[in-house]
């Protein structure tokens, strides 16, 4: 059944990667993740509350409460760290680095977790590494790496975005283990909220969030919507599956963004990044049935 949830995870973080990129045409990335995140917050806790597992937060032990705020600290500082690179550093040398947090996962989980990886995962997980490098492409991006931060910067900030995305699924999967997911997804963006507004305000863009586009507006509201179906999937995954397995599954949703982008965007991979999909999505099945 994890498996679905994992899938079902993968679909809806492609929907929202489309959705989001509707929405961040004219609006400020920053603003637009504060904003989109009032909506998973609402979105979840609506959830908790059709399950009726709110009443369990009382129950949540101290250990438990601590992994949920840590992974949700987690993916707050996976954001700050990631615009932070993009700011500073070219795409093309940020991303790959950014991309790398699922194959640290598979190695976090072999040494925190106990989650073991035979010889034919061992050939997944080379599969996926090649896989992701390939679809790497490089973008024409402005000239951002001229400063002094901006030669070394970058560069911490970018392996500090695929550290804490890494942690952030292997602090959920321990924070998950004894509360139930949709309440654990709902306590850790409570956390993220904070860590997202507070961005918006250490970067003085808080005036920025009346001036949203509507129509943006609508798309932001309805890739929150979409996020937080996709963390309520995952971390439903988590609970039950393996964290090695999981998080590759979860990167499928590219094979989501990838389709969407096409049919929306008219956009087409090039044969480098189409062979480097098919090696991620050969790796990541071969993770789920090795």
């Amino acid at each position: 059944m994890w498996m679905i949830y994992a899938a079902g995870s993968a679909f809806f973080a492609g929907i929202t990667s489309i959705l989001a990129k509707c929405g961040i045409r004219k609006t400020d990335s920053t603003v637009a993740t504060a904003v989109r995140t009032i909506v998973v917050l609402l979105f979840s806790w609506g959830i908790v509350g059709i399950v009726g597992s709110g009443s369990q937060i009382f129950s949540v032990s101290g250990k438990t409460l601590l992994f949920l705020v840590l992974s949700g600290a987690a993916t707050g500082a996976s954001w700050l760290c990631y615009f932070r690179a993009l700011q500073t550093g070219d795409i093309n040398k940020v991303v790959p680095i950014d991309k790398s947090s699922t194959v640290l996962t598979i190695l976090l989980a072999l040494l925190f977790l106990g989650e073991g990886i035979n010889m034919g995962k061992a050939w997944a997980v080379a599969a996926i590494t090649l896989g992701i490098f390939l679809m790497m492409e490089k973008k024409d991006v402005g000239a951002k790496s001229d400063t002094k931060e901006g030669k070394h910067g970058w560069l911490f900030y970018a392996a500090g975005s695929a550290l804490f995305a890494s942690l952030t699924a292997i602090l959920g999967k321990i924070g998950i283990t004894d509360v139930e997911s949709n309440l654990g997804t709902a306590v850790r963006t409570c956390v993220v909220l904070v860590m997202a507004w507070a961005m918006v305000f250490l970067t003085g863009k808080q005036r920025e969030v009346r001036q949203i586009d509507k129509k943006e507006l609508l798309y932001i509201c309805l890739s929150g919507i979409a996020t937080g179906a996709s963390w309520l999937c995952y971390y439903r995954a988590l609970q039950e599956g393996p964290a090695s397995v999981v998080v590759p599954i979860d990167k499928l949703s590219v094979l989501v963004t990838v389709a969407f982008s096409y049919i929306v965007f008219k956009e087409k991979l090039k044969p480098k990044a189409a062979a480097g999909l098919l090696l991620l999505t050969a790796g990541t099945v071969a993770m789920a049935l090795l």
